[in-house]
């Protein structure tokens, strides 16, 4: 069956099974950013924005992401690239595995929080594992870019 989507802002046509899920239509069509953790929607390495919002890929059917927007870390590079620079100055960047879904975390939680506290920080970020660190540095780094206005 014929998908209609829109991935990072470009109306794409994606052949698919019906039970497909999103995670495998979009690493089948080069998206290799979306990374495969637990499949069970419990680590967020395979998060992607949609229609704004942070959702597993791994759990959702692509058909039922029709007409929908999809963002990965590919359709928000320059502020992926400003994400990382924070994490890396903070020491918060290991292996890298989990960034890309962070950092697509990170950017919705920007975009929908307005000086969201510490614990609306952590609260939003659940769901996004990272098996590296033990999150403070990443803390510092992603107040440092919700606090940054450029």
């Amino acid at each position: 069956m014929l998908v209609n989507l829109i991935v990072n802002n470009q109306n794409k046509v994606f052949s698919c099974e019906p039970g497909d899920f999103l995670l495998d239509t979009l690493r089948e069509n080069n998206y290799l950013s979306v990374r495969r953790g637990c499949d069970t929607t419990n680590c967020g390495v395979c998060t992607v924005l949609f229609d704004g919002k942070p959702v597993p890929s791994c759990s959702l059917l692509t058909v039922k992401a029709e007409g929908h927007h999809i963002t990965t870390v590919e359709g928000i590079q320059k502020e992926a690239e400003k994400i990382g620079k924070y994490f890396g100055d903070e020491g918060a960047d290991q292996c890298g595995y989990c960034n890309p879904s962070l950092a697509l975390t990170v950017y919705a939680m920007k975009k929908e929080l307005k000086n969201p506290t510490d614990e609306e920080i952590k609260e939003y970020l659940v769901g996004n594992l990272c098996r590296c660190t033990g999150y403070i540095a990443q803390e510092r780094a992603i107040k440092k870019y919700l606090g940054d206005k450029s």
